[in-house]
C-alpha cells in the first residue's frame, strides 16, 4: 500500500545522485531506468540493501501531478527535513500531467507524495552484478550489486572457499559494493542471500562461476531461485 504524507526534495543533487551515489554504480546509475533515479533517506536506504530498488512515486497536487507518477531507482542515499526522495531532473519532470505542469511542480522545492515499492523488472528475474573497477586479480576482489528483479533486496554475499570447503561472507563495503581480500584463485563461486517483505531469507547461487582470468568491469547475472 502507498505510504501517505511522506515528502519528496526538489532535484537540487540531481546531478550527484545521477553520476556516482553511494550505491558505487558508477557510470551504471546515470543511465539506469533511463535516468530516473532517486536518493532515498535512511529508512529506505537500509544502510546499502535498498540500492537498487524500484519505487512508484506520485505528487498530491491533483490538477498538477501525472495519476500514474513517476518511477524511480534508488542510487544514492541522502534526505533532508522529513524527506525521503531526491530525485534526477527526468525523475522530477514525470511527476507532472505534461510539461507546463512540471515546471510549476518545481516551483514548490518540496512536494508531499504517496509512495510504494513496486518490482524491478527492466533486467527481468535476474541478479545482475558487475566486478568492481577497484578489483585486482589477484589481491583484491569487489563487485557492485547493480540490479535484483521483482522486490528483493540482496543482504549479503558468499563466496566459495576450495580450501575451506565452505561459503565465507564478503564485507559488504559500502551501498552496493561487496568486497573480499586475498580471493581464491581459480574460479570463483558466488551465492546471495535475498529478503523481501513477504519472504524470508534464501539463497541464490550463480549457475556459472567466474572465469579464473576475470577482469575488472566484467557484468555476470543470475536467476533469481532458491537455493
Amino acid at each position: 500500500m502507498p505510504n501517505p504524507e511522506l515528502p519528496i526534495m526538489a532535484p537540487l543533487m540531481a546531478m550527484e545522485i545521477q553520476v556516482w551515489g553511494a550505491c558505487g554504480f558508477g557510470y551504471y546509475g546515470k543511465i539506469v531506468n533511463d535516468g530516473s533515479v532517486t536518493a532515498v533517506s535512511a529508512k529506505l536506504w537500509k544502510n546499502g540493501e535498498g540500492c537498487g530498488a524500484c519505487y512508484q512515486v506520485k505528487c498530491k497536487i491533483p490538477q498538477l501531478c501525472d495519476y500514474n507518477g513517476t518511477y524511480v531507482v534508488v542510487t544514492d542515499y541522502g534526505e533532508g527535513d522529513r524527506t525521503d526522495f531526491i530525485t534526477s531532473p527526468r525523475a522530477f519532470s514525470k511527476l507532472g500531467r505534461n510539461a507546463v505542469a512540471s515546471e510549476k511542480l518545481k516551483k514548490y522545492g518540496v512536494l508531499d507524495v504517496e509512495y510504494k515499492r513496486v518490482p524491478c523488472t527492466f533486467k527481468g528475474n535476474n541478479i545482475v552484478y558487475q566486478i568492481n573497477e577497484n578489483s585486482r586479480n589477484p589481491g583484491y576482489f569487489a563487485i557492485n550489486i547493480l540490479y535484483v528483479g521483482g522486490t528483493y533486496d540482496v543482504t549479503t554475499v558468499e563466496i566459495w572457499q576450495r580450501e575451506q570447503h565452505q561459503w565465507v561472507a564478503m564485507r559488504r563495503s559500502y551501498g552496493a559494493v561487496f568486497d573480499f581480500a586475498n580471493p581464491p584463485e581459480g574460479e570463483i563461486r558466488l551465492r546471495f542471500q535475498v529478503s523481501s517483505n513477504i519472504e524470508a531469507h534464501y539463497y541464490v547461487v550463480s549457475r556459472f562461476p567466474i572465469p579464473a582470468v576475470w577482469k575488472a568491469g566484467a557484468t555476470y547475472s543470475t536467476k533469481i531461485l532458491p537455493y
